[in-house]
């Protein structure tokens, strides 16, 4: 059975403004630059940001340090949406059978919009009590980064 664990974040900006750091290969450094404390490196495989891209990333040492290989299985561009999968390593390691990242960015009005970021994830049965180990925090702390970019943006 899949969890889901979901945050909504309210950003102040224009949801299409949000997308272009959330849809693009921009995205990668974004995180290096203003969330080193969840992300440490990111290194591309594979692919120019869209469906497929291979990347691998490793987690900044207050989270562990894990390193991970994930994919892009979804970029909808037109729908906002950023689904991307761990394929290698991680909580795959940790008897994770999925955990997948979802991100979709929710026009609120002109000036406003929320970014919906949940992880999904499933466990081997041996593995349950691993399930704590799942979190939507690192992804809450990158909206919470992101609403932060646009208002000093504002405010420049």
């Amino acid at each position: 059975m899949v969890s889901e664990l979901i945050d909504e974040t309210e950003i102040q900006a224009p949801a299409a403004k949000v997308w272009e750091i959330y849809g693009t290969v921009e995205f990668g450094n974004f995180l290096l630059h203003h969330v080193p404390h969840v992300v440490q490196k990111i290194e591309f495989l594979e692919g120019n940001g869209g469906e497929g891209t291979l990347l691998y990333v490793t987690f900044a040492p207050g989270l562990g340090g894990m390193r991970y290989k994930e994919k892009f299985t979804k970029v909808d561009n037109e729908n906002r949406i950023k689904i991307a999968e761990m394929v290698e390593g991680g909580y795959l390691d940790l008897g994770f059978t999925l955990y997948r990242f979802r991100f979709e960015i929710i026009e609120k009005n002109e000036e406003s919009c929320i970014v919906k970021s949940s992880v999904q994830y499933e466990l081997k049965e041996e593995a349950a009590s691993n399930a704590s180990l799942a979190t939507v925090q690192p992804l809450k702390e990158v909206a919470q980064a992101v609403n932060n970019y646009f208002l000093n943006k504002s405010t420049a």
